[in-house]
């Protein structure tokens, strides 16, 4: 499969978060999602969660820095053998990355099936 270029790629996480279930999404507080094209050190790594998940936050916010959840293109496209399994990976790791914002591990990612 061709890798998708920037525009088409950040199309794909648009729509992967648009798909969020509003509740869902209402309830994500002080995240900043970005894309890149692979992990520096862990090349085939799909995506990444740092921050603070809501389950351990205490006093968080001020001027705290927003949690970062990034997406990487080249490892996404690389898996996939069509522009439908991109659209479907795209989604399980935005869902994935975002789940470990919730406090969920995963563990429990995996015995739910997105792992």
């Amino acid at each position: 499969m061709q890798t998708p270029d920037w525009d088409d790629f950040e199309q794909l996480v648009e729509q992967a978060l648009s798909l969020l279930p509003d509740e869902l999404a209402q309830a994500i507080d002080n995240v900043v999602v970005v894309l890149a094209d692979r992990h520096r050190d862990e090349p085939d790594l799909l995506g990444l969660y740092e921050g603070i998940p809501l389950t351990e936050r205490e006093e968080y916010g001020g001027l705290a820095m927003p949690d970062q959840v990034t997406i990487y293109r080249l490892p996404l496209a690389a898996m996939c053998e069509s522009p439908d399994q991109l659209v479907a990976e795209v989604r399980i790791t935005v869902i994935h990355e975002l789940a470990h914002h919730f406090g969920i591990d995963d563990d429990r990612l995996h015995d739910l099936g997105w792992a």
